[in-house]
């Protein structure tokens, strides 16, 4: 039987032999590159469609508004007291108007309303009434402690601040009793500060607060809040040309730190 014949130099490749192996080798890793290659490049293509994931915003807290003025008339209630100097016989000569300042039930209020009495008594937010006596005045600030022979069961202190912090155009309440009509409120501006003013007894007042929040008699020994429902002073005075002795547009508080100072109490402001 005749054989082909080879060719020098051919060879036959055999798939048993180890040329063949390595030649399958070859194209399998050939095979693998090209799918490797072909992976990373549809990676970076996909990678490059793709939107841009934002960053989800984070929480952040919201401006706090002010409180209104109906707010800062809640706050403050339960703190003002009404204030009635008396003869022997119970006849009322004077109203007006204090704050409790502290937790022992320290009453600030203008020493006008009690100077003179008898008797005076006070009566608390909730209906408690009660005799009171002075425990301290200082007639130069026209201001007087006084503490209540019974308290009620519930005494709630007004939050003292700062009249340092006070500037021209801020916005106050004032709280008190004016013309006999109890717990009003009234709402304006501080119109000035470091004033001086004529006291009822004919002193001289100074460095006190000009606001123009409406106040009669009756208003004097009450508090003037700030926009925040702090005590930043107590009024004692008002402005009038005339002898009628109301409001017409000026009114004067003695800052809270003076009044505090003056009524013995020892502690200053809490803000």
């Amino acid at each position: 039987m005749v054989r082909p014949e080879t060719a020098p130099g051919d060879v036959a490749a055999d798939p048993g032999t180890s040329g063949g192996r390595r030649r399958r080798l070859l194209v399998v890793t050939a095979m693998a590159a090209v799918l490797v290659l072909t992976a990373v490049v549809f990676f970076r293509w996909g990678s490059a469609e793709s939107p841009t994931v934002a960053p989800s915003p984070s929480p952040s807290a919201s401006a706090t508004a002010a409180p209104t003025t109906a707010e800062v008339y809640a706050a403050m209630a339960p703190s003002v007291v009404v204030i009635e100097a008396m003869t022997r016989d119970n006849k009322v000569t004077a109203t007006g108007t204090g704050v409790v300042a502290n937790a022992d039930g320290l009453i600030l209020t203008a020493l006008h309303v009690v100077r003179g009495a008898v008797a005076v008594r006070v009566t608390f937010a909730d209906g408690t009434r009660s005799a009171a006596t002075v425990s301290a005045s200082d007639p130069k600030q026209d201001i007087a402690a006084l503490i209540a022979a019974t308290q009620p069961p519930v005494l709630v202190p007004a939050v003292l601040g700062s009249s340092e912090r006070l500037a021209i155009g801020d916005g106050v309440v004032a709280i008190g009793n004016q013309l006999g009509m109890t717990s009003s409120a009234t709402a304006g501006v501080v119109s000035g500060l470091d004033r001086v003013a004529t006291s009822k007894e004919g002193g001289t007042l100074t460095g006190l607060i000009q606001f123009d929040a409406a106040v009669n008699p009756g208003s004097s020994g009450g508090p003037l809040v700030n926009a925040r429902g702090e005590t930043v002073g107590i009024v004692v005075a008002l402005a009038n040309p005339t002898s009628a002795g109301t409001f017409i547009g000026i009114g004067f508080a003695v800052p809270i730190g003076a009044a505090v100072a003056a009524g013995g109490n020892g502690r200053g402001p809490q803000q």
